[in-house]
């Protein structure tokens, strides 16, 4: 049953406009339209925002009992779809209950809760990919919501302004997955762990194993900046410095991680102008063409329902310094004006427990967010999430300021321009640099 849910999840991509994590996109495409509204708001004066960061924080400490009245959640796509069967148990344990979920098409939910924040008419609970333009209307996450046996760098996407705004639900993040037929046909026994073996591994897959392409890395579009950060972190760049105050992307590290990737299509082993749709990626995976991509577990899912028995393996990223990846997912609010905050905050916390994360991993395929979920047999014994539970250890989020989306687009570009040749490495991040300054750190 499980592996068909997972299946009809997985396949739900019409967003993914680059073949990576839906997430990212998502985050991307609400965050950038929110961020118009919120311009369009401040200028004419109208609407609650401003009312809603002034308003006290009802909920600083849960109250004894269980949980009472009616919970109103809003959940995206096909978790808000499988939520309502899901909190049934939630109800049958606190009997004097009621949480009524509402699904919200991704399409639609920018709009829908820009209208219910700036109305006061918000849900209790709801979904949230990240979106730190709606900070202000969210409760700060109370004493009685524990966060500290979740991923680091999942608390740290919730964490705004150094205040603890939302909890981390469900996780993912990147690793490298690579046809071990093929592998083992160029003469690797065992996973690339380092930058260089990385690079030899692809090249002997093409000129070993006879594929076309060694591996899928983004060439520029959408979500290039996004999807390459795990190089500069992984050589110890950071995207900012520690008070968050200046960008710091004209760096050694920044130039170390372009220069590599670069060096994969100079080198003739990645494909600049490889179809970015996620069936593309699919089908060069399982023909051999491209047989090695740093993709999230969404692609499990997609190879599961594409071919059965496919010869493949995942493996946390090659080092550097450091394995660093992107850590992605979805958080759970509380909102400032939620009517029943209270039961709202303990549906959170039930939805945080180990035992309730390993239950909803077997319903929708979501990764738990708690790290003691992934001790449960049914995610310990399952070889391909492994290197993603290995991964979360260290994976980091970027900061959660509305600008970064905007340095991201530019970073896109900057990214295109290295792998076609038309600037160097060392002006591409001057650009970007004086791009960011300019953009700024709001």
């Amino acid at each position: 049953m499980r592996k068909a849910i997972e299946a009809h999840r997985f396949m739900r991509i019409d967003f993914n406009l680059n073949g990576e994590v839906r997430y990212l996109v998502k985050t991307k495409l609400l965050a950038a339209s929110a961020i118009a509204i919120a311009a369009t708001l401040a200028l004419s004066g109208c609407g609650r925002a401003d009312s809603a960061a002034e308003a006290p924080d009802k909920t600083s400490v849960l109250s004894d009992g269980p949980a009472t009245g009616t919970v109103k959640m809003w959940a995206m796509g096909t978790e808000g779809e499988l939520l309502p069967d899901f909190v049934k148990a939630f109800e049958e344990a606190n009997p004097e209950v009621a949480v009524e979920v509402t699904a919200i098409p991704w399409d639609s939910a920018l709009q829908k809760f820009q209208t219910a924040i700036a109305s006061g008419n918000v849900p209790d609970v709801a979904m949230m990919p990240g979106l730190p333009i709606f900070k202000n209307a969210y409760a700060p996450v109370p004493d009685g919501i524990d966060v500290s046996g979740m991923f680091e760098g999942s608390v740290a996407t919730g964490n705004m302004d150094g205040a603890q705004l939302q909890v981390p639900w469900y996780v993912d993040t990147r690793v490298l997955y690579y046809r071990t037929d093929l592998a083992e046909q160029a003469g690797w026994t065992s996973a690339p762990s380092t930058w260089d073996e990385l690079h030899q591994f692809a090249g002997d897959m093409q000129k070993k194993a006879g594929a076309e392409w060694g591996i899928r890395l983004p060439a520029g579009g959408p979500g290039s900046f996004q999807n390459t950060l795990w190089m500069p972190w992984s050589a110890g760049g950071e995207l900012m410095d520690d008070g968050q105050d200046e960008w710091s992307l004209d760096t050694s590290e920044f130039a170390a991680a372009y220069e590599y990737l670069k060096s994969f299509f100079t080198d003739g082993i990645a494909n600049p102008n490889a179809d970015p749709a996620p069936a593309a990626a699919v089908n060069d995976f399982i023909s051999g063409a491209n047989p090695a991509l740093i993709t999230g577990p969404f692609f499990a899912g997609l190879l599961n329902g594409a071919a059965k028995d496919l010869p493949y393996a995942t493996t946390v990223l090659p080092a550097d310094e450091s394995s660093t990846s992107f850590v992605g997912g979805a958080n759970l609010v509380v909102f400032k004006e939620a009517a029943n905050s209270d039961a709202g905050w303990k549906l959170v916390r039930w939805l945080s427990e180990p035992e309730t994360q390993v239950a909803w991993y077997e319903a929708s395929g979501d990764l738990p967010a708690v790290q003691s979920a992934w001790e449960d047999p049914v995610l310990k014994d399952d070889d391909t999430l492994a290197a993603f539970g290995e991964q979360l250890q260290t994976a980091k989020s970027p900061p959660q300021i509305v600008s970064f989306d905007k340095v991201g687009d530019e970073g896109d570009a900057v990214i295109e321009q290295i792998i076609r040749g038309t600037v160097t490495v060392e002006d591409g991040l001057a650009s970007l640099q004086k791009r960011a300054d300019e953009i700024g750190t709001e």
